[in-house]
């Protein structure tokens, strides 16, 4: 006898980097989550950058302090946002060598039912050397993703004025 699936989500993992594109992928979430009264969990994954020579008197681990204070910034608006639609969320800031992998464990660790993010987040030398997260996310995830096509981004992150709302 096999166990029925259900296709309706109940935790919805939405990985965000800030960009554009994450606004999309959030905007789309919270659409599920309202609709099937799912709890949303935000990941943002800082990554480490190994062997890169830096300024002195700048280290690594303050650059990585700045990253975790204003990636919490950002999702206290998020937090205020979705708490004024009903919509229940957590956050969370990590930092990992391997993006994709830090979010897939995300996805197993929190029993996420569907994963949604988006072809282009933040440019930059990161995916041609490191390869494309989206396309790791879709052949690895144990989840259903829900993949929405966004343009390639321009130098830097800008968010169109008519969006549902400001997430940060």
């Amino acid at each position: 006898m096999s166990e029925a699936v259900s296709v309706i989500p109940t935790k919805i993992l939405v990985p965000i980097d800030f960009s554009a594109s994450s606004h999309a992928a959030l905007d789309a979430a919270t659409e599920l989550a309202e609709k099937f009264r799912a709890e949303l969990y935000l990941l943002h994954v800082i990554p480490e950058y190994p062997a890169v020579a830096l300024p002195a008197g700048v280290s690594e681990a303050s650059i990585v302090e700045e990253a975790k204070k204003a990636a919490a910034d950002h999702f206290e608006i998020s937090q205020a946002g979705l708490k004024s639609r009903g919509v229940k969320a957590t956050t969370s800031v990590e930092v990992g060598a391997d993006v994709a992998g830090a979010i897939l464990d995300a996805v197993e660790r929190e029993n996420a039912d569907l994963l949604v993010f988006t072809t282009h987040g933040l440019s930059g030398w990161y995916p041609q050397v490191f390869g494309s997260i989206a396309e790791k996310l879709v052949k690895l995830a144990a989840c259903p993703v829900l993949l929405l096509r966004t343009p390639k981004p321009e130098s830097s992150a800008k968010v169109s004025l008519g969006r549902m709302m400001e997430w940060w």
